[in-house]
């Protein structure tokens, strides 16, 4: 059963003795209808709702893990964070979850916000020749157009990753001489406006190339504001010169305390060389570690086993985590490896309905679950360890069936679905009931 916010206040809040409303929610009826309807949703101080799943431990037979345990819980939230989790109780006017099984809330960690159609009318992909650096010329001819309302665009897509049970987003946002800082500051008013409901890291992407176009001074000046990585794009095959450009982004994440998020979808020797290369510069400036990332990296996938062995160890001891799409065409990325040598190992849905792709659904637990298909893993616990994929690495349980989420004073971050387990959410991309974000209402 859906939990809308109409019925989530009319049945539970405004009867709740205790809670504490915003001002705007003490308004007349009429005008906290408008406010229910409105995207920015309300926020509470304190709710509590019963009859919430939890899971509790695997169920074995033999060695075997064939289920997973859950319990119905009441939980207590408080100025954004878990106050209390307690047996399930009948505690007068709660929300009632109905059963319903909560997780944490999903993060999409590679998407472009700042350039959609989403929200506009339908456009396919139209056919491109140059390869990226024809996809460059593209842009600077329709970025100027897009530009107009990449706001609204932005606050729909926000829109529809919440639906789906996402609250967080690593965006990657276009810096270049044609877009100029115009399309970061186009979005950041899109993600104040949906501020109550959703989070964000930004990452100032050189779309065009650091030094094939004269993005340098737009970059330097991204740097100096509210953005949180600094980006690349194959560096070889745009720029020319794997060193020069690793150098200049390296330096100026230093010098501005930012992390790094490269694009590399060079998949031959130059991929090979660039993720080496990246490697040495964050072994030689440690602040970097576990702050750098490499989206995509394809060259990873058209290596063998050994080789992406070598490579993912040199990785994980150099904690720079790799961030992929599932799938990416033909190719197929050594996600277990990296997960199996201890990298930080993140998916997003990259392009959601634009001028590079137009089949992204907006759900990463779709891509957990492709990825179960992809590699194989349909047994219960293989299934349940695909959902840290999409939650930036927290699972309910850990390795052994220990119950390790939700904890007292953890964030108010969390998803109801329609499932059983965390399996089952994975295996049928369990519809989203509701949203909770730093205990804000959202969907």
């Amino acid at each position: 059963m859906n939990i809308s916010r109409k019925d989530f206040l009319k049945n539970s809040v405004l009867g709740f003795a205790g809670i504490a409303l915003s001002p705007q929610a003490l308004m007349a009826d009429t005008n906290l209808k408008e406010q229910m309807d409105n995207t920015d949703k309300l926020n509470f101080n304190k709710m509590v709702i019963n009859n919430v799943r939890l899971e509790t431990g695997f169920d074995y037979s033999n060695d075997e893990i064939i289920g997973t345990k859950t319990d119905l819980f009441t939980i207590e939230i408080e100025e954004g964070k878990i106050k209390s989790i307690g047996p399930n109780s009948n505690v007068p006017n709660a929300i009632d979850g109905k059963g319903l099984l909560m997780l944490p809330s999903f993060k999409d960690m590679h998407i472009h916000l700042d350039k959609t159609y989403y929200g506009d009318k339908w456009q396919a992909v139209r056919r491109r020749t140059g390869g990226v650096k024809g996809m460059i010329k593209l842009e600077q001819e329709i970025m100027p157009e897009l530009l107009k309302t990449s706001t609204h665009k932005a606050e729909k897509l926000i829109e529809l990753l919440q639906s789906k049970g996402t609250n967080f987003a690593r965006s990657h946002v276009n810096i270049e001489p044609t877009s100029k800082l115009d399309s970061l500051k186009n979005l950041q008013v899109a993600l104040e406006n949906k501020k109550s409901g959703f989070g964000e890291e930004l990452v100032a992407f050189p779309q065009h190339g650091v030094f094939y176009t004269d993005t340098v001074p737009y970059l330097k000046e991204a740097a100096k504001m509210d953005i949180d990585f600094i980006g690349g794009l194959d560096p070889s095959s745009i720029d020319g010169a794997i060193e020069k450009t690793i150098d200049f982004t390296v330096q100026l994440a230093l010098d501005n305390n930012k992390g790094i998020d490269i694009h590399l979808h060079e998949s031959g020797e130059s991929g090979i060389k660039t993720i080496e290369y990246i490697i040495d510069k964050v072994n030689e400036n440690s602040t970097l570690k576990g702050k750098t990332y490499i989206s995509h990296c394809f060259a990873l996938g058209n290596i063998d086993k050994n080789k992406q062995e070598e490579l993912a160890e040199k990785l994980s001891n150099s904690k720079v985590g790799i961030v992929s799409t599932v799938p990416f065409g033909n190719l197929v990325m050594p996600i277990p490896i990296l997960m199996k040598k201890g990298v930080e190992v993140l998916v997003g849905n990259d392009s959601i309905i634009d001028h590079w792709n137009t089949f992204g659904s907006g759900s990463v637990l779709q891509k957990a679950n492709l990825a179960a298909q992809l590699y194989g893993f349909s047994s219960e616990k293989g299934l349940a360890s695909m959902l840290k994929l999409v939650t930036a690495g927290i699972t309910p349980l850990d390795e052994n069936g220990n119950q390790q989420w939700p904890k007292v004073g953890d964030e108010a971050n969390l998803v109801l679905v329609d499932a059983s387990c965390s399996a089952e959410a994975v295996s049928r991309i369990s519809p989203v009931e509701s949203l909770i974000f730093k205990g804000n209402l959202v969907y």
